[in-house]
């Protein structure tokens, strides 16, 4: 019997692959786009054939083999645990998010464990390999064959370049994406797991450079509303023409004349509203909308009612915890991990970050956290925000409250702090919450579910054990802002204070079907999952509804225009919510809602809001918008823009 060559061994295994992979996590496996990733395979397959043969020994060749399938065998794996779970692809930028993808570890068997059949899937080719290796050729290749080979390698690879320009005007095209973006979630659905890994690792080592095009008009721009008072801008006095002038660096100018070019957003009615009042900003873990209950969380239901009401809020999950806080600290997208990694290096320049910002209108500014002070370096990137008061597990708030449980007691946190800024003449303060974080496997696997569950049990409320979970945990965070309000209205500072809270991201933890248990209407698993909360409340303020679209990099404009604080609108990714600019919320993979609707980039659909119709050139435009934006905080933080300038 004729035996088989190795390359049709690792060109069928890794078609199976990418198919089964697509059915495990997307619902569309069979797309156009499979054209170019089968087109890839052919070439690296022969490639590798070529290496496997290369040894006299036929065992030696096998052992290679089987390492090559393993290998690949394993990524597969951990980018379909690592996806299905936290909502991301693993690229070379996850290794600078190691401690904090290191606290899914306790939790990663049971997690493997949950998807061991897919698993078990991605390594059928590898478990068939080791039972009919027998079939297989592994003999050493002479060089005529390997040149032969390597040329098909050549010429077979010119062929999947060749296929990149079909459809190569639409959207988000393979071609587009490998020529001119970055973007690990879209280059996997399009390109397949094992060529954008071949992507990425060419990118990490060599550089990439998205394009930009500025040539468009930004169906956001602000418009002149008729009022009895003209306001003025949000900007300050940057002299662009002689930066532009001056710049030698062509990444630089082009940033230089992009912000330029943005008339930045105008002030508005409220601009101002809470000047020299104190604001107490919080970063809630795992908060979500689904928590905000008059029974179970009267506090939290009490301020997202009241004060500004943002009715269309998201707080996109984007790597987790870290591209949550990163987004509402900064008003620039987590575009990618080396973004973030760079980020927590703490070594980027922010004059126009919150605790500086603060500190320049003559507040003391404080930070807590109830988890390990290191924890993703926020030692390092708060300070590079201004903050030099962080207290946190292992450098001091451990000898105030329990740091010894999981997750830690935000009402401990709380209590132990207040007093530390209360009297101050004027005091900003950010808090880190821990309380609402997984595991959401039931009472016990939970120290603050447990903590409220006879409480959350005496309302008889119709959810599974996971659901449940994850709300008796929030029920903490509720009771902490009941205890910090009490605390100010003790101390005579509620009237002047004001109170924001965020979520990082959604309850990943939980599956769709259980968010939708306490959902009020059906989410789907990609944009209305992060539909969430924007608490913006003041006890002395009338309610004030928002119907505009905002997500997290809008709340430092936000807050800077509402304290009348001086600050450059243009240099913000994110808008400030109460102006005349269009609202926009950006996902992963580059979905976006506005105010118009919502685009889905995996199906290329614009999907308009009732009443509304818009034609093609403003999805278009749109599209061009988004890419600016997600390419501008990129460059931004690699770039460290802020450093450039006079602020």
């Amino acid at each position: 019997m004729k035996k088989v060559q190795v390359f049709f061994i690792y060109l069928i295994s890794f078609i199976f692959m990418e198919f089964l992979f697509k059915f495990l996590l997307m619902d569309h496996v069979f797309a156009i786009a499979n054209i170019n990733m089968l087109l890839f395979l052919i070439p690296f397959s022969f490639l590798l054939s070529i290496l496997t043969n290369l040894s006299k020994s036929e065992k030696a060749n096998f052992i290679i083999c089987l390492v090559i399938l393993g290998l690949i065998s394993v990524w597969f794996s951990a980018q379909y645990v690592f996806r299905d779970y936290f909502g991301f692809y693993i690229s070379w930028g996850a290794f600078g998010l190691a401690d904090q993808i290191g606290t899914f570890a306790g939790k990663g068997v049971v997690e493997t464990l949950r998807r061991l059949p897919g698993i078990i899937g991605l390594f059928v080719p590898f478990i068939l390999t080791i039972i009919f290796h027998k079939h297989i050729n592994f003999r050493h290749s002479k060089w005529q064959k390997s040149g032969i080979m390597l040329i098909l390698v050549l010429i077979t690879y010119g062929i999947y370049l060749l296929g990149l320009n079909i459809n190569k005007n639409k959207n988000y095209s393979p071609y587009s994406l490998y020529h001119n973006f970055n973007d690990i979630n879209l280059n996997v659905e399009n390109f397949g797991v094992i060529d954008s890994l071949i992507i990425d690792t060419k990118r990490t080592i060599f550089g990439f450079e998205a394009k930009i095009d500025t040539n468009i008009d930004n169906p956001l721009s602000g418009s002149d509303t008729e009022s009895p008072k003209e306001y003025g801008y949000n900007i300050l006095d940057i002299d662009f023409d002689s930066l532009i002038a001056n710049e030698t660096n062509s990444t630089i100018k082009q940033m230089h004349e992009y912000f330029k070019n943005d008339a930045g957003t105008k002030q508005n009615e409220y601009t101002g509203m809470f000047k020299d009042k104190n604001l107490i900003l919080f970063m809630a873990e795992s908060f979500n909308e689904v928590a905000v209950s008059p029974q179970l969380t009267p506090t939290l239901y009490k301020l997202a009612n009241s004060g500004f009401v943002f009715e269309d809020f998201y707080t996109p999950t984007i790597f987790s915890t870290i591209g949550g806080e990163f987004q509402e600290l900064t008003g620039l997208y987590a575009q990618s991990l080396d973004v973030l990694s760079r980020f927590r290096s703490g070594k980027n320049a922010f004059p126009q970050g919150i605790s500086t910002k603060f500190e320049n209108e003559n507040y003391s500014t404080y930070a807590y956290h109830n988890n390990s002070y290191t924890f993703q370096d926020r030692n390092k990137y708060l300070p590079s925000l201004g903050f030099d008061n962080f207290l946190a597990c292992n450098n001091g708030i451990e000898k105030l409250i329990n740091c010894n449980i999981w997750p830690r007691s935000d009402v401990e946190m709380i209590e132990a702090t207040v007093s530390q800024y209360v009297n101050d003449d004027k005091f900003m303060v950010f808090y880190a919450t821990n309380s609402g974080h997984s595991s959401y496997d039931g009472f016990n696997s939970n120290q603050m579910a447990k903590k409220h569950k006879d409480e959350f049990l005496s309302f008889n409320l119709p959810y599974s054990e996971r659901i449940s979970t994850y709300l008796a945990a929030q029920m903490e965070l509720d009771r902490a802002l009941e205890s910090l309000i009490k605390a100010l209205d003790e101390a005579g500072r509620l009237e002047d204070t004001v109170i924001a809270l965020v979520g990082d991201h959604y309850p990943y933890d939980l599956r769709i079907d259980e968010v939708n248990e306490a959902a009020s209407y059906e989410k789907d698993e990609f944009v209305e999952v992060n539909h969430s909360k924007f608490i913006l409340w003041n006890s002395e303020m009338d309610t004030v509804k928002v119907s505009k679209v905002g997500s997290q990099i809008d709340v430092m404009p936000t807050i800077y225009n509402l304290f009348g604080i001086p600050y450059d609108s243009r240099l913000f990714i994110g808008k400030d919510i109460l102006s005349t600019e269009g609202g926009l919320a950006i996902f992963a993979n580059k979905e976006w809602v506005t105010d118009k609707g919502t685009y889905m980039t995996r199906t290329g659909k614009f999907i308009p809001k009732d009443g509304v119709t818009v034609d093609d050139d403003y999805v278009n435009q749109m599209i061009k918008v988004v890419d600016n934006k997600v390419e501008m905080s990129r460059k931004i933080i690699m770039n460290d823009y802020y450093s450039k300038l006079s602020l």
